[in-house]
């Protein structure tokens, strides 16, 4: 473990679209905002040559629009680090994250916004031969098949659009497609373009089994789902393009809710089974994984935390500096008895003069507080002075008996 180097309101774990839309929001707000990201910032976008449905731009490259998102982002005084995140501590107050350089940070609050990457099919040769004529990235590796012919595995937004991509520089560009003649998972305007472009054919309800090669790719087995025969075809690249799963992998220890792909389970507000911790973007469960989507995620998010980050200071505030004794009110906004007691409690404190701080404390909210207090049922006081707890009680409409407990 490194020593912890710098505290930091908001902890930014990821610099793609959601990432650093969270980032503006957060540097805007004035909080004190890092932005970990182990790889180029702008992530998988910038792998994209083309985006044209962004709001504000008919046409924009990934890689410039991710670095007008950065450079908005610095403008705001937020930091970037370039290193990867390989353990964290979320279930503190003080969330502590942990680098593979070794550097440890602390925050607030944190913004999961580490994407997702290509899934693999774990056939045989795709590993052995990756580097060496398999891909999964048409802006990064096609310029490297200049003249050759180029096998595409998939038939979505993805595989088509990248496809196509890659005719600019392949001889040819072979799609291999599950489905019936005709049929491709991608949008309609590039179904219609690549079905046109005369440099790709398509080999219908079929599915890859082997990539063929010693050193380099020399060619793939492919299999017809329907008829069962098999053959092989010459080809110099393989590039998959079969889905995305989510990088969440350093997250296994966390306690985050997930489901069964490892995608972080968040509402509406971004917020995650884990007080203070928030996911965004291409590695929480949702229904559109698009740029402007993403976007979106982060600037909801950098909302939530900043006024998580404000409600905590605070709370800090009260607790650690206030000469009064204070109780810590454990409720649950749903039911009525929390409010009923809420206000006889205020009762009793005016008319006894205690002058305790009573500060409220959510229960779907401030579920770290509700572990550390070890509350079981609410409503429910703890009494502490000078942070320190003097006694616990659970709630009364008895006006007496309760003063007899504040007393």
């Amino acid at each position: 473990m490194g020593e912890i180097t710098n505290f930091y309101d908001l902890i930014i774990i990821g610099g793609g679209p959601a990432g650093l839309s969270a980032a503006i929001y957060g540097g805007r707000a004035k909080l004190k905002t890092l932005v970990i990201n182990k790889g180029m910032v702008g992530g998988l976008v910038n792998t994209t040559r083309e985006i044209v449905n962004y709001p504000g731009y008919d046409q924009i490259s990934g890689p410039e629009l991710m670095k007008n998102f950065k450079k908005h982002a610095e403008s705001f005084g937020v930091e970037f680090l370039r290193d990867e995140v390989v353990d964290t501590d979320l279930s503190l107050r003080e969330k502590l994250i942990t680098t593979k350089k070794g550097k440890q940070f602390s925050a607030k609050a944190v913004i999961v916004a580490c994407g997702s990457e290509p899934r693999l099919l774990n056939i045989p040769g795709e590993k052995r031969l990756q580097g060496m004529g398999v891909a999964y990235c048409a802006t990064c590796d096609a310029e490297f098949f200049e003249g050759e012919h180029v096998v595409v595995v998939g038939s979505g937004d993805q595989a088509i659009e990248e496809g196509m991509y890659i005719t600019k520089f392949a001889s040819k560009v072979t799609v291999i497609v599950l489905h019936d003649e005709g049929i491709l998972d991608c949008n309609k305007v590039s179904s219609e373009k690549a079905i046109k472009n005369e440099k790709m054919e398509f080999i219908w309800n079929s599915t890859i089994e082997e990539v063929l090669g010693t050193e380099n790719v020399e060619g793939v087995k492919i299999k017809n789902l329907k008829t069962g025969n098999t053959e092989e075809i010459c080809c110099q690249g393989v590039f998959f393009f079969v889905g995305m799963i989510p990088s969440t992998s350093f997250l296994k220890n966390s306690n985050l809710e997930m489901d069964s792909r490892g995608h972080i389970i968040a509402n509406e507000l971004m917020e995650t089974s884990l007080e203070g911790i928030y996911a965004v973007g291409d590695n929480r469960v949702k229904y559109l994984r698009q740029v402007v989507s993403a976007a979106g995620d982060g600037a909801t998010a950098a909302v939530a935390a900043e006024r998580y980050i404000e409600e905590l200071n605070n709370f800090n505030e009260n607790l650690l500096k206030s000469d009064k004794r204070v109780l810590l009110l454990f409720v649950d906004a749903l039911v009525n008895e929390s409010l009923e007691f809420r206000a006889l409690l205020e009762e009793v404190n005016r008319e006894l003069n205690c002058n305790y701080n009573i500060l409220e404390v959510d229960i779907a909210t401030k579920k770290n507080l509700v572990e550390m207090y070890e509350i079981k049922d609410v409503p429910a006081v703890v009494v502490l002075e000078k942070s320190k707890e003097i006694k616990q009680f659970r709630y009364t409409l008895n006006k007496e008996q309760l003063k007899g407990l504040l007393c």
